[in-house]
């Protein structure tokens, strides 16, 4: 037991080589050898040739030892069980066990400590999804279409693909497409005069601004200047020139009302394990009610930036109940001038949950988990 969860630790040390570790652990279809050779060369590439011998000396202990593994018995200890093999803190294992089952738990745990994708979206200020789909084939770069949205593609090759002329041109960014669906539920359209509440590093900025045509007005909120830096060296790469970015506390900004506007609010970022594993051994229940606290203000401040028939999205990079539908039921109960409008309709059905939200879950879609609801100002 102690060396299991010695190697679950090992495990969320570094991104880097947690792949690695999956393939040999779980995965029988591929060589351990095979494993460790590709996750020595990626660490490599990225890290050098000092961290590609650490991650080849941890991996090759790990295939000497693995037989000796113990965990707890499933039938004895379920949340003991789950939170070993799936290297999970046992306060997130007992909460999706009670809301999603055992069978659906286990495929999430599983979905988090997958290789995380890595998908792009098209700059159509640059270009088309036609044509860049074509750049890649011209560079053997394997992809698939995005799920649900056109201008997403997800990348099949482990690539350092910030290094390729055309990401330096700015025809495309690095971006979830679930984090797409929130800006698409938000409904801009060009000229519009649209706030994003908490933009850095600016990823919802920049897709606002390509389906805006470049047109119009984004205002692009953020506590500190260095973080508004990536905003305005992304804007730059990408030819993005509607976008004004000011350093301002979000509860304390004063402005004439927007048409729309996108309170994209900090959270646990549970959606994101695959591509932040450190995140579930820094967070607790309680940062939950912390945060819960502080979302349901930047909501309520936003609201007073919308203009009558304007419309406000929420949203969060979360999964958790608490930051997520919660929130916008306690926001419609305390303000009467907005009413709820579902997302049926606007995404795909599947990716709309039982309270006409946007909820995407990893284990489901093959994308971050995130959430969005859509609030439109009536008076």
């Amino acid at each position: 037991m102690k060396k299991a969860l010695t190697l679950t630790v090992v495990a969320n040390m570094t991104a880097n080589y947690s792949e690695g570790l999956g393939n040999i652990l779980f995965l029988d279809r591929i060589p351990d050898h095979a494993a460790v050779n590709e996750a020595v060369e990626f660490v490599k590439k990225l890290q050098g040739q000092k961290p590609a011998d650490l991650t080849n000396a941890i991996l090759r202990n790990i295939i000497r030892s693995k037989n000796a593994i113990r965990y707890p018995d499933p039938n004895e200890d379920i949340i003991g069980y789950l939170t070993a093999y799936y290297s999970h803190p046992a306060w997130m294992v007992k909460r999706y066990l009670d809301r999603f089952g055992r069978e659906e738990t286990e495929k999430l745990l599983a979905a988090n400590n997958e290789k995380p994708y890595l998908t792009l979206r098209v700059n159509a200020i640059k270009t088309t999804p036609e044509e860049f789909k074509s750049l890649l084939e011209q560079v053997n770069l394997k992809y698939r279409p995005g799920k649900f949205l056109n201008e997403f593609v997800q990348l099949l090759n482990l690539t350092n693909i910030t290094a390729w002329d055309y990401y330096i041109k700015g025809y495309f960014n690095i971006q979830d497409e679930s984090a797409g669906l929130a800006v698409r539920l938000l409904d801009v359209h060009p000229g519009m005069n649209v706030l994003d509440m908490c933009a850095a590093p600016g990823g919802k900025t920049a897709y606002l601004g390509s389906l805006m045509n470049n047109t119009g007005s984004i205002t692009a909120l953020d506590r500190y200047d260095g973080r508004l830096n990536l905003v305005r060296k992304n804007n730059d790469r990408l030819g993005l020139t509607c976008v004004t970015t000011i350093e301002s506390d979000a509860l304390e900004f004063e402005s004439e009302p927007f048409d729309r506007v996108l309170a994209d609010v900090p959270c646990s970022g549970t959606g994101t394990l695959s591509k932040k594993p450190d995140i579930k051994w820094k967070r607790d229940i309680f940062d939950l009610r912390n945060m819960t606290e502080m979302q349901f203000k930047l909501v309520s401040k936003a609201a007073t930036l919308v203009k009558v028939g304007g419309a406000l999205v929420y949203s969060t990079c979360s999964i958790e109940p608490e930051e997520n539908f919660e929130v916008v039921k306690k926001f419609l109960e305390t303000h009467p001038n907005f009413k709820f409008e579902s997302a049926k309709g606007k995404v795909a059905d599947h990716l709309v949950d039982e309270n006409g939200c946007i909820q995407t879950l990893p284990q489901k879609h093959q994308m971050d988990g995130a959430f969005a609801a859509k609030l439109i100002r009536i008076e």
